[in-house]
C-alpha cells in the first residue's frame, strides 16, 4: 500500500490515496457516515467540518464496517477533508481534542477515556526530562510540554512525528520529536528522568514488548511508567495484537529487577522505579 500523506490536499473535499476514498458532503448521509465502494475501493462519506473533528473520531470509525487496515487512511481522510487546508484541518483537530482533554467534561468516548489516562500519566512523572514512547498524535507530550517539562515525543511512524512537529509549530511550540523504534531508542543510558510507555505493549508480541521495556529501563534515570488497556479481546481496529492483565504486568515488574507497583485505573499501570543504589 502507498504511504499515508498527512498533508495531502483535498480539492473539493475529496481525499483519495489509491486505497480508500473519503468525501465530505454538504448534508450528512445516514448518521454521520455512509460507506460503500467505488472502483473496488472503500468510500466513506461524511458531513464533518473543522472544529467538529476531534479524536473521538477513532471510536466512531471503529464502528464503521470496513477492514481494520483501512482505519488510519479513513481517519486521515476525514481530517483532511474537514478543512480547505491540510494544516488548518489538523490544527483544528488538535485544538478540539486538547480542549476536551483538559476541560471539565471530556465526554465518554475515546477522549474521555484518555483524559483519565493522561491525567494519571502526568501525575506519575518524576524529574523534568521526559521521553514518551510511541506518541502517535502526541497529545500526551503536548500536555507534558504545557506542564513546563522538557519532553521528547517519539514514534516509529515518521509521518506522525512530522505532523506533531508541524502542529506544534503552528501552536507556538511543543515537544521535541524523534522518529525511532521503541526497541532501539537512540538516547544515552539515563537520558531521560521518566520514560512513558502508554498503550504500546498491546500493539506488539510479548517478546518484542520485553525488549521495548528493557530499552525504556536503560534510558530512564528514575522511572518507567507503563499503561495498557484491559480488554477481553484485542481491538483489531486499533492495531492491538494481544491482551494484558494485572498478572502480566506483575510478571513484567518482577522480571525488571526494579521496584514496581501495579494498579488499576482506566486500565492497568506498571510503575518501575530504579533502585536507589543503581548508578
Amino acid at each position: 500500500m502507498s504511504t499515508i500523506d498527512a498533508f495531502r490536499r483535498c480539492p473539493s473535499g475529496r481525499y483519495t490515496d489509491g486505497v480508500v476514498v473519503v468525501e465530505r458532503v454538504a448534508s450528512g448521509p445516514v448518521g454521520r457516515f455512509a460507506v460503500d465502494t467505488v472502483g473496488g475501493r472503500p468510500r466513506l462519506r461524511h458531513d464533518l467540518t473543522a472544529g467538529e473533528v476531534d479524536n473521538d473520531l477513532a471510536g466512531l470509525l471503529a464502528a464503521v464496517p470496513v477492514e481494520p487496515q483501512f482505519f488510519e487512511r479513513l481517519f486521515t481522510g476525514v481530517v483532511l477533508t474537514s478543512a480547505p487546508d491540510p494544516l488548518a484541518g489538523w490544527a483544528a483537530f488538535y485544538a478540539a481534542t486538547l480542549t476536551r482533554l483538559t476541560g471539565p467534561s471530556p465526554g465518554e468516548g475515546s477522549i474521555g477515556e484518555f483524559a483519565l489516562i493522561y491525567r494519571r500519566a502526568r501525575a506519575l512523572v518524576r524529574g523534568r526530562r521526559v521521553l514518551d514512547v510511541a506518541s502517535c498524535f502526541g497529545f500526551l507530550p503536548l500536555l507534558l510540554h504545557s506542564d513546563g517539562l522538557d519532553v521528547v515525543a517519539s514514534d516509529v511512524n515518521s509521518g506522525s512525528m512530522a505532523l506533531l512537529a508541524a502542529v506544534a509549530g503552528a501552536r507556538g511550540g511543543g515537544p521535541a520529536v524523534l522518529t525511532c523504534s521503541a526497541d532501539a531508542l537512540p538516547l544515552a543510558a539515563g537520558g531521560a528522568d521518566t520514560v512513558l510507555v502508554v498503550h504500546l505493549l498491546e500493539h506488539v508480541p510479548a517478546a518484542v514488548g520485553t525488549v521495548m521495556l528493557a530499552e525504556a529501563q536503560r534510558v530512564a534515570r528514575q522511572r518507567v511508567v507503563v499503561a495498557v488497556p484491559y480488554e477481553d479481546e484485542p481491538t483489531a481496529a486499533y492495531g492491538h495484537v494481544r491482551t494484558l492483565d494485572a498478572a502480566d504486568l506483575r510478571a513484567l515488574g518482577a522480571a525488571s529487577g526494579w521496584g514496581y507497583e501495579v494498579v488499576e485505573d482506566s486500565g492497568g499501570w506498571l510503575v518501575l522505579d530504579r533502585p536507589p543504589a543503581d548508578p
